[in-house]
């Protein structure tokens, strides 16, 4: 008998772009609405929201994404080495259980585009909260985003279906 693969049919997860340009409306939004579209295409209920490049800013849209009942944040930007790139430390703190091989795999799928990918600072984990939530950092290039939906919607899917109790 085969097992059937967990779905995103019905989560909700939040899609945080960090960028000071697109919340200061200079900019539109890139990689925010392919992540969204991407998500509802798997079947998620997906809210978006765009913050400034501020760990306290950051940090808030991830708690108040989780606290509306989203069983992931995926954020998209803010991870770089840049002075402004703080993404991965407001994540961290709310992180209970780091998951590294989601920001591993990610890495390792796209070096053969770029070794500049090693320089992304992303940043994966569970959060302790009832129910558990995934959090998952992006970078904010169109095409790290794009590469990610390619295998984020399975992976999201078979932890937060363990993170329900489910069997693995």
């Amino acid at each position: 008998m085969e097992a059937v693969s967990p779905s995103l049919d019905g989560l909700r997860i939040a899609v945080v772009t960090v960028s000071d340009r697109s919340a200061a409306g200079q900019r539109p939004d890139a990689t925010g609405p392919v992540l969204v579209a991407g998500f509802r295409a798997a079947g998620a209920e997906v809210i978006g929201s765009v913050v400034p490049d501020d760990a306290a800013e950051v940090t808030r849209a991830i708690e108040a994404a989780i606290a509306s009942g989203a069983r992931a944040v995926v954020t998209t930007g803010g991870t770089g080495i840049g002075p402004r790139d703080v993404t991965p430390e407001a994540t961290r703190p709310l992180i209970a259980r780091e998951l590294p091989g989601i920001p591993e795999l990610l890495r390792q799928r796209d070096a053969d585009q770029s070794p500049l990918v090693a320089l992304s600072r992303g940043l994966s984990g569970v959060v302790a909260h009832e129910p558990p939530a995934l959090v998952i950092n992006l970078p904010g290039s169109l095409s790290a985003v794009t590469s990610a939906l390619e295998v984020l919607p399975s992976v999201m899917a078979h932890a937060i279906a363990q993170l329900g109790g489910e069997d693995h």
